[in-house]
């Protein structure tokens, strides 16, 4: 097994890495990441696995039992696709993992009494379409088609063209597989530090934090940065600078989470005033009412500067995802395997195991340490040997889960 691993783990390492920064460039429907669902395709056809493909951009690959029970299948994997310039292991790790632990079952002799199956879902960083776990979202029916359609990438490409572009068959809207689920486990790496603090390898998730992504545009007037006196000014960058350091304080006050990481600037000229400046906040909290207190504190100390600097602000809701608890019977089924039991800790950062569970599916989710406690960045790592106890923790689960 430890060989398969790395050999699957090698032979995704160079598929949309940068030379310059080392990160990964797998925004969904694009090559790279097309390349990487060739490979996922074919790792399946050589386990004798059925790929099944959604209209979603979703690829499933089932491990179907030599005798058909009935009983509702199993489903694990991942995702592919990267943030912009991000880190080799979301994603992939879940997936690469999943197909080992194939392996691994198969080399117990392990006979599934029902179906086995590893799941690539489509754009669930959100890097390209704004929307994360656009292909779960849109499998268990949470996003509408009508919505999905109407999305663009910066390039103000239309999802349903980006597909097509791809080679992807489009047909947008509930997925006939998630009605033969009867549970979910994704095997993910830790984006912070919790399983390293506690020098564990692997632990076990219980909730994911509620989290969401707003639009902030801030206009005023464009002018003349050399002639327009500073009092003169109606400046909508001014705005946007407070509201950024109103969200840190607010989240740190908070013990929250507030992250303005894109912008977008107009006329964005080096010697010109901007008329407009919009910037995306992404926000997370402890719980669904804490994170609207949140957001609602940094809008009031957003509009209240916009009052001072003559400017203007809407605010748009681009998406929310309530605070999901992931099945409690299932997780301490699967915390009981081993002893000492394995760490349950909660995580900040959403995962299409969050959709699954909030659609009704009983999930549990599986952390590999992260030593750097680095995310989103070239900077993430996993360490070889806690991968592969990943591998056999997550074998492990599955084996239990289908015996």
């Amino acid at each position: 097994m430890p060989e398969d691993f790395e050999r699957m783990w090698a032979d995704l390492d160079p598929v949309g890495r940068s030379a310059r920064t080392t990160g990964y460039f797998r925004q969904p429907f694009t090559s790279a990441e097309r390349e990487c669902h060739a490979w996922f395709v074919e790792q399946c056809e050589r386990r004798g696995l059925r790929v099944e493909h959604d209209g979603n951009g979703n690829t499933l690959g089932w491990w179907e039992p030599a005798l058909d029970t009935g009983e509702p299948a199993v489903l694990t994997g991942s995702h592919l696709d990267s943030v912009v310039d991000g880190g080799a292991y979301d994603g992939p790790l879940g997936v690469v993992s999943a197909l080992a632990a194939i392996d691994v079952l198969r080399d117990r002799g392990v006979q599934p009494g029902r179906a086995i199956g590893v799941a690539v879902f489509a754009e669930e960083e959100g890097s390209r379409f704004g929307l994360a776990c656009l292909g779960s979202r849109l499998a268990v029916g949470t996003t509408t088609p009508e919505r999905a359609a109407e999305l663009r990438d910066p390039d103000g490409v239309a999802l349903l063209d980006a597909m097509i572009a791809a080679g992807v068959d489009p047909g947008l809207g509930r997925s006939g597989w998630v009605d033969r689920v009867g549970c979910y486990l994704e095997l993910h790496v830790e984006q912070g530090r919790d399983l390293d603090l506690r020098d564990e390898p692997v632990g076990l998730a219980s909730a994911i934090w509620p989290h969401g992504r707003y639009r902030f545009d801030f206009t005023g007037q464009a002018n003349h940065a050399g002639t327009t006196a500073m009092p003169d000014r109606h400046d909508p960058m001014l705005t946007y600078a407070m509201t950024a350091l109103a969200a840190n304080k607010q989240a740190r006050l908070a013990g929250a989470r507030a992250t303005f990481g894109r912008i977008d600037v107009g006329p964005n000229a080096t010697n010109a005033v901007p008329s407009r400046v919009t910037a995306w906040l992404d926000a997370r909290s402890a719980s669904d009412e804490a994170l609207a207190t949140l957001v609602a504190a940094i809008e009031q100390q957003a509009r209240d500067r916009a009052g001072r600097d003559g400017t203007a602000l809407e605010l748009t809701v681009e998406s929310v995802s309530p605070a999901v608890r992931f099945d409690v019977p299932l997780t301490e089924r699967l915390a009981s395997l081993t002893d000492p039991r394995r760490p349950v800790i909660p995580t900040a950062a959403g995962h299409d195991a969050g959709v699954l569970a909030a659609a009704g599916i009983p999930t549990a989710m599986l952390f590999v340490r992260n030593p750097t406690g680095v995310s989103h960045s070239p900077a993430e790592h996993a360490g070889m040997a806690d991968c592969l106890l990943g591998v056999e923790a997550l074998a492990d689960c599955l084996a239990e889960l289908v015996s």
